[in-house]
């Protein structure tokens, strides 16, 4: 397995990549930013990707987006092929992309928004701390970008507030020592995530003027 920083010549795999993607996030059932190959390509180009194959067999990918004029970075778009799930290799991924946003952009916060557990849980581990959407990128391109999810509805109603997703930042100028870390509490993130759907559920039943039965 190779796991290195995609270029032009990697453009094939574009197409595959947003197939992954959108694939992932019917099966998960969450929302998701959708991409074009094109937005792809371009990441390939400017060196600002990375991308797992096994030979030539397309195995998972990574891009890095730039914000507030390099203030912050986000790394996004993590997405492992079916056939290589399992192993490990999404942490691998996202190791490999943290430390290329670490090098080519020393100075800038390096943030996600996610709802899955395993995202949440590798983030961490990489020194990422869980933060309020205020705390983010004020750039409205990265809220624009979020229009393509089923959950935008949720984020506007919010004002940008909160939504599904949990929002992680990585501070450069607040590092965090390894032997410092306490674990994730995964019955809280996973609770939160409980919390915040029923929430947002029951005002859009309110909204919609439809009524549950008890």
């Amino acid at each position: 397995m190779k796991i290195v920083i995609a270029n032009n010549t990697h453009a094939k795999y574009a197409q595959i990549i947003c197939d992954t993607i959108e694939e992932s996030a019917k099966v998960r059932g969450t929302g998701i930013a959708r991409r074009t190959p094109e937005y792809i390509l371009t990441k390939m180009e400017n060196g600002n990707a990375i991308i797992a194959l096994e030979g030539e067999t397309f195995a998972g990918f990574c891009y890095i987006e730039i914000w507030g004029h390099e203030k912050f970075v986000a790394n996004s778009g993590l997405i492992v092929h079916p056939d290589f799930r399992n192993r490990g290799l999404a942490k691998d991924i996202k190791k490999a992309v943290f430390d290329h946003s670490r090098k080519k952009y020393p100075d800038a916060k390096i943030f996600g928004i996610t709802t899955g557990l395993a995202v949440m849980k590798i983030n961490y581990e990489l020194g990422y701390q869980p933060v309020t959407f205020s705390e983010l990128t004020t750039d409205e391109s990265f809220w624009k970008g979020c229009q393509t999810c089923k959950n935008y509805d949720i984020l506007t109603r919010t004002e940008r507030k909160m939504c599904l997703c949990t929002g992680m930042l990585y501070d450069p100028a607040k590092k965090v020592k390894p032997k410092e870390k306490s674990r994730l509490n995964d019955k809280a993130f996973t609770r939160l995530k409980s919390i915040k759907q029923t929430l947002f559920f029951k005002k859009e039943k309110a909204t919609t003027g439809v009524k549950t039965q008890k």
